[in-house]
């Protein structure tokens, strides 16, 4: 998956279009799951209960590479309280660029949960709604005929976006009491878009498609504290492939976690990190992950490395 942002782009400079995977991806996607899926839960209330998260992530992809794509993130998320029917709320602003073409966008999320108990199980849905620049570096960018250029030093694009998603998950019980179970599905952009930069020479077209989400996981806990955590992400646009991550992370009972992981695409996925909060005494939950990214495809081991870096803080709001 990682791969198809640097094939649309090379798309793009064969024939003038752009149309394949276009949205942010990341290596701690479940840190990630509200801007995912507008209706997922963040981990820190499926793992502690934290009814509130503030978040930023930092992603640089394919160190190494002349205009790599670089992600920055910020999210603020919170469940309300009450029986029957929960509000689901907050947003993320989201930055990336890569190479001569990068957007910028800013989103609410809104939506409820359909449960008797929050707290142990629910079915959320939810819709996020905001604003999105789309800019390219035009003078960078060369079309079919090697002099053929687009010829202004930056051209933007404002557009409105629209995602949806459903979210369910559920405490189970028997054997498995206190394990917590969830699933999710998602179109992170509703609307396709098709954004066209001219000039007298030639044009440069972006079409924005369909992206679709799936994910699902399970936090088995441990009467010691911890938690192992297998998970699934799976990612499916118009005109390529279907791409899956599947990722395992254990939570030790003190504060630090690690985590290893595969994808279709053929990446390596390793993550660490440590926790600060019921394991040290705290009401409050701070949390930093290290994520890493290695391709052994055969497009990825010229793309270089992939580093990724997340801060949260979270609490429960009475």
């Amino acid at each position: 998956m990682t791969s198809f942002r640097w094939l649309a782009l090379g798309l793009c400079l064969l024939t003038g279009t752009l149309n394949a995977q276009q949205l942010s991806l990341f290596t701690q996607y479940r840190e990630n799951a509200t801007i995912l899926n507008p209706a997922a839960m963040e981990s820190d209330f499926l793992a502690y209960g934290q009814n509130m998260t503030l978040g930023a992530t930092y992603r640089s992809q394919w160190n190494g590479i002349s205009g790599n794509p670089r992600t920055q993130a910020v999210r603020f998320s919170f469940l309300g309280d009450g029986s029957g029917a929960s509000l689901l709320g907050g947003g993320y602003l989201m930055n990336d660029q890569t190479g001569p073409t990068g957007f910028t966008g800013i989103y609410a999320r809104f939506g409820a949960v359909i449960s008797g108990d929050p707290e142990y199980s629910g079915l959320a849905i939810a819709l996020s709604g905001g604003l999105v620049q789309y800019r390219v570096n035009a003078d960078e960018i060369t079309l079919r005929d090697p002099n053929d250029v687009l010829g202004t030093a930056s051209q933007t694009e404002l557009f409105p976006d629209i995602g949806a998603g459903i979210y369910f998950y559920q405490m189970l019980n028997g054997s498995r009491d206190g394990d917590m179970f969830y699933a999710g599905l998602s179109v992170p952009q509703v609307a396709g878009i098709d954004l066209a930069f001219k000039n007298d020479n030639g044009e440069f077209a972006i079409q924005r498609v369909r992206h679709y989400y799936a994910m699902a996981g399970l936090y088995k806990f441990f009467r010691n504290d911890g938690f192992l955590e297998p998970s699934l992400w799976v990612k499916y646009v118009e005109g390529a492939p279907i791409n899956a991550d599947v990722n395992l992370r254990y939570q030790t009972p003190n504060s630090i976690w690690i985590g290893t992981g595969v994808s279709t695409a053929g990446n390596f996925h390793f993550e660490v990190g440590f926790n600060l909060g019921d394991n040290v005494g705290l009401d409050t939950n701070i949390k930093i992950g290290y994520g890493y990214d290695y391709s052994f495809s055969s497009f990825g081991p010229t793309a270089g490395n992939t580093h990724e870096l997340q801060v949260a803080y979270s609490f429960d709001r009475q």
